[in-house]
């Protein structure tokens, strides 16, 4: 697989799923946005343009290229059993997905990492930009585990890089300002992190930002215990976001990317806020 292709199925997927996203967004929205697209939209692109920029800086081989010097040498847990190309590609991605989650967890619980991983919670609403803002020091550690772990498993290049390309498209997909069906999203989230699941786990109450990990597969929350069905508050209830981090101010680019090293209030305990409170509301009614 030479890089050139890697890049461009990389380039067209995030795309295509971000304009589909940002199209369902504008035609049903769920919620009321609390702060105008454009400053929102511009500062969290912003920070995705830094986190390009800082991977391919600091991060000097992608997770793809890892796997196939990986498959040439026969490293990994993976090629000791032999399996076929096609199981060891699902099991591969099944297994990237798990160690997501978990990762995903820990961020939650040690609060050196959190203090990286809070700004991706610090949104004051949650859209498809959402969904690709995260702290480049949080990407680049990210980028490094996947490393490890493609290394220590063994998983096929083809398996990584599809891996990626879904987890991209999922994470802008459930941090989606949509709408489902009921009867859909119910169904939904039996094999796939919807939005409605996901928003739980961007509530300012601590008890519920610490539930719904999962990024892409949903059943990792229900099999460890951290599953949570709806937000106490009500699906359109919900208060999005910190409450240490309420000033649209911190909005801007410079204040994200400074966020981790500013204030020392690490985890969210309540959903008060001093500049912007209270629920959302649909953007349409029914």
């Amino acid at each position: 697989m030479s890089p050139s292709v890697e890049i461009a199925v990389r380039v067209a997927s995030y795309a295509v799923v971000f304009a589909g996203m940002a199209a369902w967004e504008w035609l049903a929205p769920r919620r009321k946005l609390l702060v105008g697209r454009k400053p929102r939209w511009a500062n969290n692109l912003g920070v995705l343009a830094v986190d390009i920029v800082a991977v391919r800086l600091l991060v000097p081989t992608a997770a793809v290229g890892v796997a196939l010097i990986a498959a040439q040498h026969g490293w990994g847990l993976l090629p000791l059993f032999g399996p076929p190309l096609w199981a060891a590609d699902i099991v591969g991605f099944v297994l990237l997905d798990l160690i997501i989650y978990l990762q995903h967890r820990v961020f939650h619980a040690v609060p050196v990492l959190w203090r990286l991983h809070r700004m991706h919670h610090a949104d004051l609403d949650i859209d498809v930009t959402t969904g690709v803002r995260f702290h480049p020091f949080e990407i680049v550690l990210s980028a490094l585990i996947k490393i490890a772990a493609v290394l220590a498993l063994g998983v096929p290049a083809l398996s990584v890089l599809l891996f990626e390309v879904v987890l991209n498209a999922t994470s802008m997909f459930n941090h989606g300002n949509v709408r489902l069906p009921p009867r859909l999203e119910a169904l939904a989230r039996l094999i796939v992190v919807t939005p409605q699941m996901h928003e739980v786990h961007h509530s300012a109450l601590r008890a519920e930002t610490d539930s719904n990990f999962g990024f892409n597969l949903p059943w990792w929350d229900r099999l460890f215990g951290t599953y949570r069905a709806q937000p106490a508050a009500g699906g359109q209830g919900v208060q999005i976001g910190l409450p240490d981090f309420r000033d649209p101010g911190e909005l801007r680019l410079d204040r994200l990317l400074t966020q981790p090293f500013r204030r020392d209030h690490s985890r969210p305990e309540s959903s008060d806020s001093p500049a912007i409170s209270g629920g959302h509301r649909s953007a349409r009614s029914g």
